[in-house]
């Protein structure tokens, strides 16, 4: 016999005498109320738990020998099919720590796999391991918040975690040194859920945090503690506490002092949340605006201009700020197809975006050129969905000034771009797009025409489109019929009425044209999205009409 094969009879031979000789035995933990038979419960309690104890040593033999012959990845196949994952979560339930860290260790071994972790959630494995934590025993506790690491990973169980009441548990081993790092790598997994990060507020988790980052001194924030700050910023609450005091002094202090781009990240968050927040960046914003310059790191940048561009404050002063700090080239630089990466072009649209709510700003910057800048990067970056809706949103922001929507709407071809994203895929580009092009409508009875034609005439071809695929779904004979001199499928649509039918037109009078005009079937994307035609061939009619 080889050894593989003694080693799939060994593992199977041990298993079945966990199985059957040893867990079939049930724990006792009753005690009788009639005091004549408490006597006799008693002794027979007494050799219970003698008997107790030899079955666990027995079992700590016989699962050692089963991790041992585990490192075979095919001999725990074997054991897997045999179910032990459900022979060692049911072991959980015994009392004695030494046996308790081989069943964990061994555990935590078979949970790196997805089919064993799905057995672990369906056999409630976080609800017995939520009574170890924690424990007197350093090496079960230990090799406890392992197992739960690994089982972190999955969305259900963090979610259960929170449900068993682990997270103050969890937060309280945050000032033990030799089990900080594992639990602040749980604690990191269990955030990255938005219904769990508001649990954070209703710990002591937050003011532990910071009282970590602020003791780094010169060092670099360990990433883990970092990106942990990061994700809990993002909820308002854990935000409000983490401003209490000088929290956000110190944290704007230290951020700019060091240039950490993860530490700005944080400090992000917190600015994307309305109300009292927003207002206490006010004393920052030039310091901030201080950072935007080509000598610095672009990481950096990226996050200040974001955090700025999170400020939507009536009291902000944006004119002076631009020029106090020379802004404006900055922003027209960076709007260039690869002047930089896509993250940072991306902000400074985004930067732009809020600058342009206000009237004396917009102004600036439609002077200095920034439409066409922006006309010109919606062309190179139409693929990407995020970059199209924020450069509309800019539009959207000025058409709401009468100096910038006459620039708009007289001066450039953004309302044609406009027009030829109103049917996008994207839903949001869609919604901006219409709000946008509404208020052009208000203004200017040109565009107003043409915005009304091009609805008309998509709504119109979306119709017939229903129609026809209506028509051949159901297949109706009694609508062409079998009668060869019965009605054409064009004539159908186009009768008597004063459009007279023609061999080489399609039963969609623009379908021939869609491609010339760049519309709907002239894409150059593959979302679909299309390339205007209006800033190309200005002399073009905007529609064609059937003669």
């Amino acid at each position: 016999m080889n050894m593989s094969r003694a080693q799939y009879c060994a593992a199977g031979d041990t298993m079945s005498m966990i199985e059957y000789r040893v867990l079939n035995i049930p724990l006792r933990d009753e005690d009788p109320d009639n005091l004549a038979l408490r006597k006799d419960h008693e002794k027979a309690y007494k050799k219970y738990q003698s008997l107790l104890v030899k079955q666990e040593q027995l079992l700590r033999v016989a699962l050692y020998l089963l991790l041992n012959l585990a490192e075979d990845t095919r001999t725990e196949l074997k054991m897997r099919n045999k179910n032990i994952v459900h022979l060692l979560v049911k072991t959980l339930d015994r009392d004695s720590e030494e046996l308790l860290v081989l069943v964990v260790s061994f555990l935590k071994k078979l949970s790196i796999f997805l089919e064993n972790k799905n057995d672990m959630a369906e056999l409630d494995t976080v609800e017995k391991l939520a009574r170890l934590v924690p424990c007197e025993h350093e090496d079960l506790l230990n090799v406890a918040l392992r197992l739960l690491l690994n089982l972190s990973f999955d969305t259900g169980l963090r979610n259960k975690m929170v449900q068993v009441g682990l997270l103050p548990k969890l937060t309280a081993l945050l000032g033990s040194e030799s089990h900080k790092q594992i639990v602040m790598c749980i604690l990191y997994h269990i955030s990255i859920d938005d219904r769990s990060k508001s649990m954070f507020a209703y710990t002591d988790c937050i003011p532990q945090l910071m009282k970590m980052v602020f003791e780094h001194g010169e060092e670099r924030i360990d990433s883990e503690l970092i990106s942990f700050c990061i994700n809990l910023a993002a909820n308002k609450r854990n935000a409000h506490i983490i401003c209490e005091g000088n929290g956000l002094k110190m944290l704007m202090k230290r951020a700019l002092k060091f240039k950490d781009p993860l530490l700005m990240k944080m400090i992000r968050n917190i600015s994307q949340h309305d109300g009292p927040l927003k207002q206490l960046f006010l004393d920052y914003v030039g310091d901030l605006a201080a950072q935007i310059g080509p000598d610095e790191d672009e990481e950096f940048v990226i996050e200040c201009l974001g955090t700025l561009a999170n400020l939507t404050i009536p009291d902000l002063d944006w004119e002076l700020l631009l020029r106090e700090y020379n802004l404006v080239p900055y922003l027209k630089d960076h709007l260039k197809p690869g002047s930089a990466e896509d993250d940072l072009i991306l902000e400074v649209v985004i930067m732009i975006g809020t600058v342009s709510m206000d009237d004396s700003c917009a102004v600036m910057l439609a002077k200095s050129g920034i439409i066409p800048a922006l006309i010109e990067l919606l062309n190179a970056q139409q693929e990407d969905d995020e970059f199209v809706c924020q450069i509309v949103y800019v539009f959207y922001q000025m058409v709401f000034h009468q100096a910038t929507r006459d620039v708009i709407i007289k001066d450039t071809q953004a309302p044609a771009y406009l027009i030829d994203l109103m049917h996008d895929k994207n839903t949001e580009i869609r919604k901006v797009c219409d709000n946008t092009l509404d208020i052009i409508a208000e203004y200017d009875e040109e565009w107003g025409r043409k915005i009304q034609s091009e609805k008309f005439r998509w709504h119109n071809s979306q119709w017939l489109e229903m129609v026809e695929s209506r028509q051949m779904d159901e297949a109706e004979p009694y609508l062409y019929g079998d009668d060869p001199d019965g009605l054409e499928q064009a004539d159908l649509f186009y009768s008597t009425d004063g459009m007279p039918h023609e061999a080489g037109l399609s039963p969609d009078p623009y379908s021939q044209f869609h491609s010339q005009n760049g519309d709907f079937n002239g894409c150059n994307g593959s979302n679909g999205r299309p390339a205007t035609a209006y800033g190309f061939r200005p002399d073009e009619h905007f529609y064609h009409g059937v003669s």
